[in-house]
């Protein structure tokens, strides 16, 4: 299609003339492109685009299978900030044009609006008492994991507002659990914030600040805001739910500072004694009953070993820090609203300066968990082999399956600091990736081994002829690559079987032949085509256009792996019992072979397979036994196999 093609197909939708017809060409045309013309959104895309809008046979008919290109390509459309402006005066004067130049406008006021639907977040806000050179904001990971994407959304959001206002970003590791924490978690941590682009201006530790925090314990126990409990884990639990004040809330303050010795110490006493704040048993507010304060370790701290044997937790040692980092904005997700009000509660007690409190939304995925202890557990259990496999959410796994980081902060920008909590598709992200790598990544072939078809052109080249190909047709820079052209080609079996006597077909990056035979097994199953070279056929009057290999020794081994989500429910609830929601197919392999010019691939490349998807190597070629192995990259479109389309908790 051309842009006046198009742009004269719009019409067609705004009329209402055979309208499920007209969008049934629209989705095929969609089906192996991102827009309409070209790998750029022009006036074509904006004609049709406002007039679905302004179509009310489109909300009635939106949601069937058939329409789900158009749907992904209208999400597209409204994700792009560019869209209002490239409005055209060639839609002036053209029917409906006054609707879709209005549709444009309205993005222009409000980019992350289609339709009237909010699509987006907003950085539009004001942080309380924030001026220019006056902000200072901190991110704070835990070592116990690795990022995922949740932590880059906390991580971006810091940096963006500490940018904004010409202030500070502090990176601080909350390592206040020894039992959790590693150094690996460290390096890995810091790695990941150097993909993310995060600029710190300064790297701490809770643990440089122990001594400080226990001295304060001391005093809080001196003045009645603090006491020793040794009452058991369970036990305190109930009665906190149950708003009964713990026998040792009584204890004077010499028996509290005993105690408190007991557990300095790390002795068989304080080892099953927790320090908790004074607060308000009978609270509304359950983070006001009377928290944990301070618990025993003795597991060695992997910055200062065995020097301490207890250990503030995060809600005692969180807003002390903040406030003598010089914190100004703490920015938490809208699940620790409850702990607001505890947060403080302890700055009040401690006599320390107010930091303001700026809450918003945590991301949340179906058929995912960004719980560590989950993530860590699907590790321990063998389900996964590491913290980077690409079927976690982790910065590292979703980096190794071929996800751009410009896609990922584009997507986390677009939510902005929204309060709003929702349960997200993966579509959209991967969407956006598929925007940033299909203009620029190369194209190769790849035939699946079982079934394979020999095709033999009687006319074809007596000696193998080699040929240079474009590896990018609109990018150059991606370079060629070599194609053997001979009398013997390697075709799918799935394509074989669509061949038909004397039908006229085309060799992509060739050019058309005419079968001329087509040879079945017993089963039915293709084992041998004939056919011949017709070069000066048209590749538009063909309907199949098929992807080829030269039957050459120097085909590169390769294997395809996709996956799907390792948990078999859409939303994953507290109660549920988590190794019951293991999906136990979520990796699928396909043995293939390769165009020899990817002997040349390295770890990383992303490229396309023609007619397969997008690709990233995982493992590039060693030798003619050790298989190039190669991750699928969704592209956004709705799958086809899967936990999505048949699992339980759909």
């Amino acid at each position: 299609m051309q842009v006046d093609h198009v742009l004269d197909e719009s019409s067609s939708v705004s009329s209402g003339v055979a309208f499920q017809t007209v969008c049934a060409s629209l989705a095929e045309h969609l089906a192996s492109r991102t827009y309409f013309v070209g790998h750029y959104l022009t006036i074509a895309d904006l004609a049709v685009w406002g007039q679905l809008f302004s179509a009310r046979q489109w909300d009635s008919i939106k949601k069937l299978p058939a329409h789900s290109n158009i749907v992904r390509w209208l999400d597209l459309c409204s994700m792009n900030e560019t869209v209002a402006q490239i409005t055209s005066e060639a839609l002036a004067n053209r029917p409906g044009a006054k609707r879709a130049v209005a549709q444009a406008d309205k993005l222009e006021r409000n980019p992350k609006s289609v339709g009237g639907k909010d699509t987006g977040g907003s950085f539009d806000i004001d942080l309380e008492g924030a001026s220019e050179g006056n902000v200072v904001t901190r991110f704070p990971p835990e070592p116990s994991g690795y990022l995922h994407i949740g932590h880059a959304k906390a991580a971006l959001l810091n940096q963006y507002f500490a940018r904004h206002y010409k202030g500070k970003l502090i990176i601080r590791f909350d390592d206040t659990n020894p039992s959790k924490e590693k150094e690996e978690f460290v390096e890995n941590i810091l790695d990941d914030c150097k993909t993310l682009g995060l600029d710190q201006d300064v790297i701490t530790y809770t643990s440089d600040s122990f001594p400080q925090i226990l001295e304060i314990g001391t005093r809080l126990i001196k003045e009645g805001h603090m006491y020793i409990d040794d009452t058991p884990m369970e036990k305190m639990r109930d009665e906190r739910i149950n708003r009964i004040d713990s026998g040792a809330r009584a204890n004077t303050a010499d028996t509290n500072l005993k105690l408190w010795q007991d557990m300095i110490e790390g002795n068989e006493k304080g080892l099953i004694c927790a320090a908790r704040f004074r607060m308000d048993m009978q609270n509304d507010n359950g983070a006001l009953r009377d928290p944990v304060a301070f618990r025993c370790n003795l597991t060695p701290h992997h910055r200062t070993g065995t020097a301490f044997k207890v250990y503030p937790t995060y809600d005692c040692a969180c807003p002390f820090v903040d406030s003598i980092e010089g914190v100004t904005h703490a920015l938490r997700t809208s699940e620790y609203r409850d702990r607001e009000a505890q947060y403080r509660w302890v700055q009040d007690m401690m006599g320390m300066r107010k930091v303001h409190i700026w809450d918003y939304s945590r991301l949340n995925f179906v058929y995912t968990t960004l719980s560590k202890r989950k993530l860590q557990w699907f590790v321990d259990q063998g389900h996964v082999e590491r913290w980077d496999d690409p079927r976690f959410p982790t910065v590292q796994g979703m980096k190794r399956r071929g996800l751009q980081i410009e896609a990922l902060k584009e997507f986390i920008l677009m939510q902005g600091a929204s309060r709003n909590v929702n349960l997200m598709e993966w579509e959209k992200l991967w969407t956006l990736n598929k925007r940033v790598i299909d203009p620029v990544c190369p194209r190769h072939v790849a035939i699946v081994d079982e079934g394979r078809v020999l095709l033999t052109l009687v006319n074809g080249p007596a000696t193998p002829e080699v040929v240079s190909v474009p590896r990018h047709k609109k990018h150059p820079p991606a370079g060629t690559k070599s194609t053997t052209r001979m009398s013997q080609i390697w075709l799918e079996q799935v394509d074989a079987a669509l061949l038909k006597v004397d039908e006229e077909i085309t060799l992509m990056d060739w050019g058309n032949c005419i079968v001329r035979n087509v040879d079945f097994d017993q089963g039915g199953v293709v084992i041998g085509i004939i056919a011949e070279l017709h070069l000066e056929g048209s590749v538009k009057s063909t309907k199949l256009k098929l992807t080829w290999l030269p039957k050459i020794e120097e085909l590169v081994p390769l294997t395809l792996v996709d996956f799907d989500y390792l948990i078999t429910k859409k939303k994953v609830e507290e109660d549920d019992v988590f190794a019951d929601l293991v999906n136990p197919n979520s990796e699928v392999k396909t043995f293939t072979h390769g165009d020899a010019n990817m002997r040349t691939l390295v770890k990383g490349e992303i490229l396309q397979l023609e007619r397969k998807g997008y690709f990233i190597v995982d493992e590039p070629f060693v030798s003619e036994s050790s298989p190039v192995v190669l991750f699928l990259i969704p592209d956004g479109r709705t799958r086809s196999w899967g936990v999505s389309v048949a699992g339980p908790g759909k």
